[in-house]
């Protein structure tokens, strides 16, 4: 990721970013494209996320971030970060036509799609989802110390692409669970992933 300030090199940085993806919905358990549904929590997607709360302690955080999703700032409000700042561009990628539906599903239409790799009727390409997810990125670049982002999926792998200087749609290769914790940081001056999906 490129720094906002050219005086401080990779070399020199040390700050993390922690990763959490919101806990268990409904939908995210049948595996059905959740992006603009709020949909609340189950249950369990409510005490997978509480145990976050322990696994976060002791770290200290300049900047918390949230989607505006409830979904995510209800994680966000269990793993204790119930003041995290919320930020439209850490939505979830817009899937449109798809909202709701399986890939399975779509797959029976469409042989072979993915979110990645094939067009989605009336939701998001993957330039528009760079164009927001690079302005996270800046906010992120910006902060000198750790910064705790609570958000998506596709939305959150993307970035994690964006953090290793890769194009959005190799997000591919991160998969995510429902309430992980994932770290990114720097490794010998190069953006890298420190612990993922865990």
């Amino acid at each position: 990721m490129v720094c906002e300030d050219a005086s401080v090199t990779t070399q020199e940085r040390d700050d993390r970013v922690f990763l959490v993806r919101h806990g268990e919905t409904e939908w995210s358990r049948s595996g059905r494209h959740t992006s603009v549904t709020d949909l609340p929590l189950t249950p369990e997607g409510e005490r997978v996320a509480a145990g976050l709360k322990e696994r976060l302690a002791g770290e200290s955080f300049d900047l918390v971030l949230t989607s505006p999703r409830q979904r995510a700032r209800r994680t966000a409000e269990l793993a204790g970060y119930p003041d995290a700042e919320v930020d439209d561009d850490l939505v979830e990628w817009n899937y449109g036509d798809y909202e709701g539906i399986t890939t399975a599903e779509i797959r029976k239409t469409v042989p072979g799609w993915t979110v990645w790799d094939d067009p989605v009727p009336h939701g998001e390409t993957p330039a528009e989802l760079t164009t927001r997810l690079d302005r996270v990125a800046a906010r992120i670049a910006a902060v000198p110390g750790d910064v705790l982002v609570f958000g998506h999926s596709h939305a959150l792998r993307g970035l994690t692409a964006r953090w290793l200087e890769l194009d959005v749609t190799e997000g591919r290769h991160f998969v995510l669970n429902t309430a992980t914790l994932s770290t990114l940081g720097w490794e010998r001056g190069s953006p890298a992933i420190l612990h993922w999906n865990s």
